[in-house]
């Protein structure tokens, strides 16, 4: 049977940091153990409510790729494995119930101040951008496109991290100016070479990733290394290849239901887009949920495993 939903956790590790979905806790010296709670945002406010299995989903789904994308660069992945991190950390031994299925044990590294994000469909702020002005982070794309229109070949369009609030898509040569030519140049080259092998994968169980963010942080040795996650829900629009067609907005593997259901909240007055958030409804906490477990399904192909 599975746990029940996470909301924090609380491991006999020091804390180094909690963010909006994942509790980070030191290990040693040279390692940290990632918990992906089953906390949930929308509109940069968490809410009060978890979803359940969805810390879990997260964190399989990145492993998952990890593990398939190793060709491609190198990570700070170890095991997402429950009994290897309890043989690598034997004092998580009373606590597993927290960490069963949704830990993960990396490499530490030092994070970089840039979502390296690359985009192959016109959607989200993007298109928002390109309606104004026919520009994404202020570089000219090509004319006549729709939203959900192809973007060839897919353009890497890095963003600032935002602790809070929204990240800030920002031209190419800021990043370059800030982290070196030779450094950013290859951290671009990486993270189209990911989604290219994404895409691919994806495209043969019948979805489209219409974008995606990737983090690196650079090793003691001065080497850039993938970090945080790949290719999940969170990180990703996944959209059903069956029934794509540029011009509209596409049903999306992620947090749709949810967000779907808070504009419906603050259209009608309900809600001002501030903590706290009103109380989500079963059936929303449900639908989500199953959306998460979904995306799971159809790309890894099998569904996601019971923990003890």
């Amino acid at each position: 049977m599975n746990a029940a939903p996470l909301m924090a956790s609380s491991l006999p590790l020091p804390l180094w940091r909690r963010g909006k979905v994942r509790d980070v806790y030191e290990v040693d010296a040279d390692r940290l153990l990632l918990v992906a709670s089953d906390r949930i945002s929308a509109f940069d406010v968490v809410m009060a409510e978890a979803v359940p299995d969805k810390g879990r989903v997260l964190t399989q789904l990145s492993a998952y790729w990890f593990q398939r994308l190793s060709s491609v660069t190198e990570s700070h992945f170890l095991t997402a494995d429950t009994d290897a991190i309890l043989v690598e950390v034997p004092s998580l031994a009373p606590v597993r119930d927290q960490i069963a299925g949704r830990a993960t044990l990396v490499r530490r590294a030092t994070p970089l101040p840039f979502e390296c994000v690359v985009r192959g469909y016109l959607s989200g702020s993007a298109w928002v951008e390109y309606q104004g002005t026919g520009t994404l982070a202020g570089e000219r794309l090509a004319p006549g496109l729709l939203e959900s229109s192809a973007i060839e070949p897919p353009l890497f369009s890095p963003a600032t991290k935002a602790e809070s609030g929204h990240d800030e898509n920002i031209p190419f040569d800021r990043m370059r100016a800030s982290l070196g030519s030779d450094l950013a140049d290859g951290l671009r080259d990486i993270s189209l070479a990911l989604y290219a092998a994404g895409r691919n994968q994806a495209r043969e169980r019948g979805l489209i990733i219409a974008d995606t963010k990737f983090e690196f942080g650079m090793t003691t040795s001065g080497h850039p290394m993938l970090i945080d996650e790949v290719l999940t829900p969170d990180s990703s629009r996944f959209w059903p290849a069956a029934g794509y067609a540029s011009g509209r907005p596409q049903p999306s593997f992620d947090k749709q239901p949810l967000r779907d259901w808070l504009a419906a909240e603050v259209k009608a007055g309900r809600w001002n887009l501030e903590a706290p958030p009103p109380p989500l409804p079963d059936d929303i906490i449900a639908a989500t949920s199953e959306r998460y477990r979904e995306a799971y399904r159809l790309l890894v192909g099998a569904d996601l495993a019971e923990e003890a």
